[in-house]
């Protein structure tokens, strides 16, 4: 995650936080949180119909609500304002007989003798530029024509999944990109676009490259970007949550008609479905971009967020405040919310910025409930907060309690720092470097983070025990938006670097994360060597620091090779992809090594049904040459010195192989 505050990534881990004995509401007939009433239906706030739109708004701590009409999405004064009736299970409700198609409202909640301020409501899923206004909309007409017939990408397992994480201006911004709606929605619609080499970019990169999920940095309405200024290109990654069911204006081609952007979005992921790539969203229900001034705020204040046990808002977030999932309508909101975006826009997975900050049996309940719809969308998230949330931490969906939260997976640090160095220092190296001692935090990750006899975990960098009860639950990852990309960490952690080693320490890095038991997961541009300058932090840096260079991939060719030929290794072959603890508790075996700074492992017989018998693995950081003892058999290799041809690369005979220099090895029998 990151947000305005500047933060850098957190990983907190098993932090034990104080549980809140009592609050305080703001009507005194609420004694606890738990007594508020729950509404039964859906947290549908307006209902249209040609004939009549009814509006509904869950308020219970109210005294009155205001209902304002407005001609426009910004500007203006209300029309008409209407006060709402306090209804049953804590709502106020209003109806307005009159076709509202195309006009825009507001509530105005007014608890002792203070109004609130104006919200388009906790639940819009339309709203004019800047969000501050829900629309009146007919979904229908949103929908791309075909709509009805999208189909996501079948998808078996989520080890079959090869995840890339992406920004929608990094993306196609670049004038290199040849894409013509750059920084929007509608660039990954784009079919036949090409960089300056003539190389395939856009959506056309993506099936080449062979991913089968693009994960979205958060793409719902944001606060920190101004939609009625987007002529000054500014940059955010968008975890400043404004309303989490709207797609945000920025990356539409008319922020202020409400329903474009929503098809818009629409139409990506269709787009993306026909090249048989699902579509991740990368949600932040942990906080909110502000507190007084929020929408959940301005309706039923307190509620909504964890208190301090002073009454001040807990702030596991770091960000001014943390969500309060284990409240009843807050987990209910979390879940309609999931849902709305599974079935209004056929999303394909989930990920969840600042997981830890939820609570377990909320995770779960998402996770159920996704799965009655399509048991194949994923489900995964951030193991930590960036403080110590206010509940216990044994309820909580931290990384440590994985295994009590089935089809649902968390970044693998251990493996990812292993590999680079610690999230807290950017010049530390680790195994990339040369380092030792990141070795059994690498062979953790290898395995999916699951209990193995031959990985001791006692020299874990940071888990001290196995927390993924399947190999499935470990997301594998060298690199993301957060912190350093893998080019700049390599830059600034191995001093005096050269080109040609950055090449192959990166190819080192992803051939770690591919060969993984666990979901692989690149950040986009790696594969053409992406960097940004050395910015550790790049949320709201200028375009020419995080956009891709597409010029890079012609340059570049041989990583972005090594890294197609690494994908399509791992989807034919399911020994690299089992899926489950046991076959590779069973099947995956590491080998003796001598010294430092290599890691050696065999999938054994035909692992997992695959074709290949006794597949070899050998990882070398090392700056020379490491001798390996191997059973004694003939091997085809089919990794070796940064090349990969699963034809084969030629022959090895004997009972002992030579790994190069700073580079991964892989054979078979």
């Amino acid at each position: 995650m990151n947000t305005t505050m500047k933060l850098n990534e957190l990983a907190l881990i098993g932090v034990a936080a104080a549980t809140i004995t009592g609050c305080t509401p703001v009507k005194t007939e609420y004694a606890s949180y738990e007594l508020y009433p729950v509404r039964s239906s859906s947290l549908a706030e307006m209902e249209y119909t040609p004939e009549a739109t009814n509006f509904t708004l869950w308020a219970p701590t109210a005294d009155e609500v205001r209902l304002m009409l407005f001609d426009s999405g910004d500007g203006g004064h209300a029309y008409k304002t209407i006060s709402m009736v306090s209804d049953k299970e804590g709502t106020w409700t209003a109806k307005e007989e009159d076709d509202l198609m195309g006009k825009f409202y507001t509530f105005n909640v007014k608890i002792d003798d203070k109004w609130l301020g104006d919200t388009p409501g906790i639940n819009a899923k339309a709203v004019g530029v800047n969000g501050k206004r829900a629309a009146v909309i007919d979904m229908e007409e949103t929908n791309p024509e075909g709509w009805a017939a999208d189909k996501r990408p079948v998808l078996a397992s989520p080890v079959d999944a090869v995840i890339y994480e992406m920004h929608h201006r990094d993306f196609s911004i670049d004038p290199s990109s040849g894409i013509q709606h750059k920084g929007k929605f509608l660039a990954l619609t784009e079919e036949g676009t090409l960089s300056p080499g003539k190389l395939a970019t856009g959506i056309d990169h993506l099936k080449e490259l062979g991913i089968t999920h693009v994960h979205i940095l958060p793409s719902y309405d944001y606060a920190s970007v101004d939609e009625t200024r987007l002529d000054e290109n500014k940059y955010n990654w968008g975890y400043d949550p404004q309303n989490y069911n709207v797609p945000d204006g920025s990356y539409s081609t008319d922020p202020y008609n409400p329903s474009v952007r929503i098809k818009e979005f629409k139409q990506m992921v269709q787009a993306l479905h026909k090249a048989g790539i699902g579509v991740v969203l990368d949600v932040v229900y942990n906080h909110t971009f502000n507190t007084t001034g929020s929408n959940f705020e301005r309706t039923v204040p307190g509620y909504f967020y964890r208190q301090m046990p002073d009454g001040g808002f807990a702030d596991a977030s770091a960000c001014g405040n943390e969500t309060a999932s284990n409240r009843p309508m807050m987990r209910k909101y979390m879940i309609e919310s999931v849902l709305y975006w599974v079935n209004e826009y056929h999303l394909d997975g989930f990920r969840f910025d600042l997981m830890g900050i939820h609570d377990i049996a909320t995770m779960n309940e998402i996770r159920k409930v996704v799965t009655a719809v399509d048991p194949s969308i994923i489900i995964y998230g951030e193991g930590w907060a960036a403080k110590a949330p206010q509940m216990p931490e044994d309820s909580l969906a931290m990384k440590a309690n994985i295994y009590r939260m089935p089809g649902i997976a968390a970044f693998s640090d251990e493996m990812r720092d292993g590999l680079r160095g610690p999230f807290n220092d950017n010049h530390q190296g680790a195994f990339l470097a040369g380092i030792p001692g990141g070795e059994e935090s690498i062979k953790f990750g290898i395995v999916g983070a699951i209990k193995h006899s031959q990985v001791d975990n006692d020299s874990v960098n940071y888990s001290k025990a196995s927390w993924a009860e399947q190999p499935t639950q470990m997301i594998s990852y060298v690199s993301c938006h957060d912190d350093m990309c893998l080019v700049d960490r390599l830059k600034a952690s191995v001093p005096g670097i050269t080109p040609q080693e950055l090449g192959k320490l990166d190819k080192l890095a992803q051939t770690v994360v591919f060969t993984s038991q666990g979901v692989p997961f690149i950040y986009a541009g790696e594969e053409v060597m992406r960097d940004k300058q050395g910015v550790h932090n790049s949320f709201e840096s200028p375009d020419s620091i995080n956009a891709i260079d597409w010029k890079r991939k012609a340059e570049h060719a041989d990583v972005f090779a090594y890294y197609k030929g690494l994908i399509q290794l791992r989807k034919n072959h399911p020994a690299f992809r089992m899926g489950d603890a046991d076959m590779v508790r069973k099947q995956l075996e590491f080998l003796p090594v001598e010294g430092k700074n290599l890691i050696a492992y065999r999938l054994k017989e035909h692992a997992n049904g695959d074709a290949w018998e006794d597949i070899i693995v050998a990882l070398n950081s090392r700056k020379e040459p490491a001798k390996l003892a191997v059973p004694e058999s003939k091997y085809t290799v089919v990794c070796k010195d940064g090349l990969i041809s699963e034809k084969g690369l030629g022959t090895l005979q004997g009972s002992e192989v030579i790994v190069p220099a700073q580079s991964a090895l892989i054979i078979y029998k």
